[in-house]
């Protein structure tokens, strides 16, 4: 991926919903102008969700959301609609496609309901209407459209584009936190777990914003840091490190530099920094016995050092001196019912758009089950926590 892409995570998530055959497929077809998604007349074609980001003008970059149908029957049925709900948890934007000559159903309704609990904005869009014989007219704030003959789309993307309108300016990674000419360091550890010949997503995109803001970044890997600071002739307005080697960087980097990493930095961008620093403090309250969730957002083969699955829970066990159990989760993968935790550490959600990460978070919340991120929960068992949010003066009484 170059650095001009946007991530899938920052780009407005579009999902279709609606009864089997009523032309999700279709209708995804039509305005994206390409075939997608498999259509035919079989209910059912659509088994699991389909994704696919591109440009579509006038929004620009999305990601389209193709989903099983909501009345799926059976064992199976069952399975796949739970698949479709599970997207609105990172829905942006919902279209809720319906059959004109069959109209609205209970489980359109269902559907309209869920759409205003959770703050959804969504258009309904009644389908072939070219199977119409009487007169078309708009209801309930809907549209008539007709994949099949192109009937309404364009007027239907601008009505999609329009709901995205006016929900305020993006958060920046960091650009907000520095200045033009300024340096930032960022230190990026090559192990095993790097991928081959590139560096990974939330590094990518932390360039960028410093690059977009006229500031410069210098790249390091951990073993070389100590030498670059000492060489950089102009002291560094921020250092940002990788979690697994904040304790290192800590003690190389002097105490009047601004010292974070970029899984803090991820969880401020994703607007749940301040849930995951009170969080941190369940460390203190863990006993023998008590289960904690480590949570990814995105899926990775994993290695002998593998940060979640390995490094994370014997840092836990060192601090909390408890025998505790752990679970793990990856991808799109995250329980409902959190009971069973006594604490949840995510990931940075790099991988996860804005809208998800507050779902996690808010599931977490809803069940007073304490939840923090890789980063916060790292430079706390280092008794770093305090440097490592400096930067953001007002979360520091969190911690007090």
């Amino acid at each position: 991926m170059g650095l001009n892409d946007t991530p899938r995570a920052n780009r407005i998530h579009i999902g279709f919903f609606g009864r089997r055959n009523s032309g999700k497929s279709s209708l995804v077809n039509a305005i994206t102008g390409q075939d997608l998604a498999v259509v035919s007349d079989i209910k059912g074609t659509t088994t699991d969700p389909v994704y696919k980001a591109m440009e579509l003008l006038p929004l620009g970059p999305v990601v389209i959301i193709d989903t099983p149908g909501i009345d799926d029957e059976g064992a199976l049925g069952e399975l796949r609609v739970k698949k479709s709900l599970q997207v609105l948890n990172k829905t942006d934007i919902a279209v809720l496609v319906i059959d004109s000559l069959v109209g609205k159903t209970k489980e359109d309704e269902e559907l309209i309901k869920i759409f205003d609990e959770k703050g959804i904005n969504y258009i309904v869009v009644y389908n072939k209407a070219d199977l119409m014989t009487k007169e078309i007219a708009e209801i309930d704030n809907g549209i008539f459209v007709s994949a099949k003959t192109g009937y309404n789309i364009e007027e239907l993307k601008e009505r999609i584009a329009a709901l995205s309108v006016g929900e305020g300016p993006k958060r920046r990674i960091v650009a907000d936190l520095i200045k033009p000419l300024d340096f930032v360091v960022l230190v990026t550890p090559i192990d095993q777990s790097a991928p081959k010949g590139r560096i990974i997503l939330p590094q990518q995109q932390t360039i960028r914003d410093i690059l977009d803001t006229g500031a410069t970044a210098i790249v390091v890997k951990d073993n070389e840091y100590q030498d670059t600071l000492n060489n950089l002739g102009k002291k560094p307005r921020l250092v940002i490190t990788d979690s697994q080697v904040f304790q290192k960087v800590s003690q190389e980097t002097p105490e009047d530099i601004h010292l974070t990493s970029f899984s803090i930095l991820f969880a401020r961008y994703k607007g749940i920094l301040d849930i995951a620093v009170k969080g941190v403090k369940a460390l203190e309250s863990l006993e023998d016995g008590d289960t904690v969730l480590i949570s990814e957002g995105c899926t990775h083969h994993r290695q002998c050092e593998d940060i979640g699955t390995v490094k994370l829970p014997r840092w836990i066990r060192n601090y909390t001196k408890k025998e505790l159990n752990f679970k793990f989760t990856s991808g799109t993968e995250f329980p409902e019912n959190l009971s069973q935790y006594k604490l949840v550490v995510h990931c940075g959600g790099c991988m996860l758009n804005e809208r998800e990460m507050k779902y996690r978070y808010k599931c977490a919340q809803d069940q007073n089950v304490p939840i923090t991120n890789y980063g916060i929960l790292i430079s706390y068992i280092h008794g770093i926590l305090k440097r490592s949010i400096a930067v953001f003066p007002d979360l520091l009484k969190e911690i007090a």
